[in-house]
Formats: C-alpha cells, sequence, structure tokens
C-alpha cells in the first residue's frame, strides 16, 4: 500500500501566534468566563495594571481578542470597556475515530462547532486510517483558510507529548502495538497534531464548560458501546502515569453477575454497557433500543436487565464519590437510557453505599450528542495551544 502524500510542514495550517505564559492565562480566563472588563482580569489574574497593559496589547496585536461593548460597573458607576474573545480567528479539526468511523467537527477558538461529518472508514489499519484522515484535511482547509490544527480522539492508552503522542492500544480499531499516530498524521497533512484518549478529551471539555462555574473537581462517567471514567482534580485532568487513569470498566461490581467478555465474573462490563444490557435481556435481536423499550413498558427479563445494570452503575458512582470526593459526577452518553430507566435504582443504591449519600456529589446527568466526541477532540488541540 503507498504511504499518504506528505505534506510540507505547515502548508495550508494559519500559525498559531506565539504567547506569553501571561497572555496565554488571560485567553483561558476569557475563554472560560466571558468577556471582561481589564479591572476585573487584572484582579483574577492577579496582574498589575501595566502588566494586563501589556497582555491586552499583546492579544489585540494578533487578533485574539478585541474591545466589546461599554459596561457599566456596579461597583464603581463607572462605564467599563469589555475585551472578548474574537472566537472566529481561528478554526480546529476535531476527529473521533471508532472501530468503523471517522467522525469530525470544525470548531472555532471557543470550541463551538461549525461544521460536522461522519464517513465509514475505509478499513482499521493504520495506513488506511492515516490516508483517510489526510483527505479530509484536505477538503476541510479548503472551505476553513483559518484551520490551524487537528485533534483527534479514540478509545486505547494514549502517552506522550502533545504533537508526538503514542497510541499504546485502541481495543475498536484492532491496534496493539505503539502507533505515532500524531507524528503520522502531521506529516501527512502538514499540520500540528494533538491525539488524546476519547474520555480524557471529553473529560477536559467538560471540565472547562464547569470551570466558570467555580468547579474544579468533577468526574465523567460516560455509557454506551463501552464505559468510559474520567477525573479532573485541582482543575487538571488526571491522565495516569501510563494514559490509562479511570480504567473501572472491569471493576467487580456484582460478585455473583454475568461473565463479561474477558471471562471477568461480575464487572462493571459484564452489566453495564449497551451490549451487557442486550445479552443479559436474552435478546434475539441485538437491539439496545428495542431492550430500553420493553423495560419502559413491562417488567420482564429486559427490565431485570437494565436494573441490573443501574446497579452496576450506582455502584461505580459510589466507589468514585468515595475515592476521588468530586464537586459533580457528570453522566452522559449513547446509553443514558439504561439509565433513565432504572433511575430509581441508581439513586437508592447510591444513597446506600456513598459516604454522604447521593447528595455528596451532585449527578449532573447531561444528553449526548455524538459529535461532542469530535468536539472534544478538536478541544484537545485548542488546550494545548492555550496550556
Amino acid at each position: 500500500m503507498s504511504r499518504p502524500t506528505v505534506a510540507a510542514p505547515g502548508v495550508g495550517a494559519l500559525a498559531w501566534p506565539r504567547l506569553s505564559a501571561s497572555s496565554r492565562a488571560a485567553l483561558r480566563l476569557l475563554l472560560t468566563r466571558g468577556g471582561l472588563p481589564r479591572a476585573e482580569m487584572a484582579r483574577m489574574l492577579e496582574l498589575s495594571r501595566t502588566s494586563l497593559t501589556r497582555v491586552t496589547r499583546e492579544l489585540l496585536e494578533v487578533g485574539l481578542v478585541r474591545e466589546g461593548v461599554v459596561e457599566l460597573r456596579a461597583t464603581t458607576g463607572r462605564p467599563s470597556e469589555v475585551l472578548e474573545v474574537v472566537a472566529s480567528a481561528h478554526h480546529f479539526l476535531g476527529i473521533k475515530l471508532t472501530g468503523d468511523a471517522l467522525h469530525a467537527v470544525v470548531t472555532d477558538v471557543a470550541a463551538t462547532v461549525q461544521e460536522h461529518s461522519s464517513a465509514a472508514l475505509a478499513a482499521q489499519d493504520v495506513d488506511h486510517v492515516v490516508m483517510q484522515i489526510a483527505a479530509h484535511v484536505e477538503e476541510v482547509r479548503g472551505r476553513f483558510p483559518r484551520l490551524t490544527s487537528v485533534g483527534i480522539s479514540l478509545a486505547g492508552a494514549v502517552t506522550g507529548v502533545p504533537g508526538a503522542e503514542v497510541v499504546h492500544q485502541s481495543p475498536f480499531l484492532g491496534w496493539t502495538g505503539d502507533v505515532p499516530l500524531g507524528r503520522l498524521v502531521a506529516e501527512a497533512t502538514g499540520f500540528p497534531v494533538v491525539v488524546e484518549n476519547d474520555v480524557s478529551a471529553l473529560t477536559a471539555l467538560e471540565a472547562w464548560s464547569r470551570v466558570g462555574a467555580g468547579v474544579s473537581s468533577m468526574a465523567l462517567v460516560t455509557i454506551g458501546a463501552g464505559l468510559g471514567f474520567g477525573f479532573v482534580v485541582d482543575g487538571r485532568v488526571v491522565r495516569g502515569a501510563h494514559g490509562a487513569a479511570g480504567r473501572l470498566d472491569h471493576v467487580v461490581v456484582v460478585p455473583d453477575g454475568p461473565v463479561c467478555e474477558r471471562g471477568h465474573r461480575g464487572c462493571a462490563s459484564g452489566l453495564l454497557n449497551e451490549g451487557a444490557v442486550v445479552r443479559n435481556a436474552g435478546s434475539a435481536s441485538g437491539d439496545y433500543r428495542a431492550v430500553i423499550e420493553a423495560a419502559r413498558a413491562g417488567d420482564g427479563v429486559e427490565r431485570r436487565a437494565v436494573e441490573a445494570a443501574g446497579v452496576a452503575l450506582a455502584r461505580l458512582i459510589a466507589l468514585i464519590q468515595n475515592t476521588v470526593d468530586p464537586e459533580k459526577v457528570v453522566l452522559t452518553g449513547d446509553g443514558l437510557d439504561t439509565y433513565r430507566v432504572a433511575a430509581d435504582v441508581v439513586h437508592a443504591e447510591i444513597d446506600r453505599l456513598a459516604e454522604g449519600g447521593v447528595g455528596s456529589a451532585a449527578l449532573d446527568v447531561q444528553d449526548f450528542d455524538f459529535s461532542e466526541w469530535a468536539r472534544a477532540a478538536a478541544g484537545t488541540a485548542i488546550f494545548s495551544l492555550l496550556s
């Protein structure tokens, strides 16, 4: 097979400006809090007026912020000019890889989606995947000339500094060896590339959206075809020494429960993911949605399978609350209907097991759009430039 055509480094990419640490901090603040007056920014960043003037001049010169509306501040009674981010100054491509598809979004600097698309993977091997990503980048940059960098997320263990990440294994793609995916895609496209585990990327995006509300610690639980767990402690995503933090999918939650695909009895993966719910309901069709509808309608085997999944979910959440003590537990994913049907069971079991009960951490249930995975990948590219 021929390798992807290698682009010259930086061809087509709108370069991100080299910013001082203070300017990056100011931009992060405006992205998380919205437009702010200079005086308020100086106070929150602990900068002198002179230092903030230097920072804002730098951001204005490179077109990342602009002077917005004039607000009347209640504290002083004086009009105050607000600085705000120019979100359209740069665009970012986020790609989520699954076992059979490439899901993509283009976002602005504020991670607001400008377009989204999906395509079946031509093949799962690394060369084919890199070629397909490169072809999509070429297509997108024709429509978005301010495209700056690419973020890629996928299930599996990912380690390395931004731009040099290595995928150590990705089960849905069948990758088992070390794959320098970031370098391969960067060479094929000429764009800077950041690669991240999909759940870690989504955790970072969820944390970013909550920083403005003062949340510094949280846990993310995703349920769907697989299970995912992410943690934010003191405002930082926990990745672990080997890029594998949050591997709770095979923790035993019901000792005498069903056996998962790896042969573990009573683990979360044997009860909670969509495939396990279908299997435990004895569904001949293999249709998760059909099982959910049957569980809603009656008290048969489908209802018992979904409620067993609810018990597993509750025990995982209680374990997280007792171990990490987060301010929030965010629950989301394609399999959220499992929670919706078994919500009473979930809350009763959390109340029984969590120290402090169900109220010890706010359970924030978030409706899920699959494009959020790709948006989180774009967010990873953005965050790498702001850290």
